[in-house]
């Protein structure tokens, strides 16, 4: 008797179909989160990364024609600064690096750029060249920042420094317009 009505139920249970949905739901749920927040995660670094690009190239601008001044250091960075609207405490996350090329006796710039860490004070400029008429420069900015979601998804996978920041770069040759 025991027996014949554990098997009823156990064939009841096996014909059920209550309950499938909730089966799917519980496996494909975090996947869908993971995609959700990789998208979301990707979608604030391009948009960093394309205003780095554009507040770089507008400011390189006024440096090639001269309609910015003899602009120095903290005035590029300023400038980069202010017509970026996702760089945030830029005093800090905003590094500039520009040096002076010889286009005939190629030498290069350095392959690592030179990024600031979150706990560090703004340090002394460590190459920074102005250049005259006609001198072929090199500008490059690094930019750092933590991420939204940094155990999920994109952000995990990234190259991060120490304190778990993304770098973002952004550099621009240019020939300066003589005077």
């Amino acid at each position: 008797m025991r027996s014949r009505t554990l098997i009823t139920r156990l064939r009841r249970f096996r014909e059920a179909d209550d309950g499938n949905a909730t089966i799917e739901f519980a496996i494909l749920f975090p996947l869908m989160l993971l995609v959700l927040f990789a998208s979301v995660e990707l979608g604030l670094i391009t948009v960093r990364q394309i205003m780095l690009e554009r507040a770089m190239d507008l400011t390189v601008r006024d440096i090639r024609l001269g309609t910015g001044g003899n602009m120095q250091h903290d005035d590029i960075r300023d400038s980069i600064c202010a017509r970026s609207g996702f760089i945030d405490d830029c005093a800090t996350s905003l590094r500039l690096e520009m040096v002076q090329l010889d286009p005939f006796a190629w030498g290069g710039v350095n392959s690592e750029p030179d990024c600031v860490s979150a706990i560090e004070e703004v340090e002394a400029v460590t190459t920074f060249e102005n250049g005259g008429s006609n001198d072929l420069m090199f500008l490059r900015a690094c930019m750092s920042f933590d991420p939204v979601f940094p155990h999920w998804g994109l952000a995990d996978s990234m190259q991060k420094d120490s304190e778990g920041r993304i770098r973002l770069y952004a550099a621009s040759a240019f020939v300066q317009e003589p005077k």
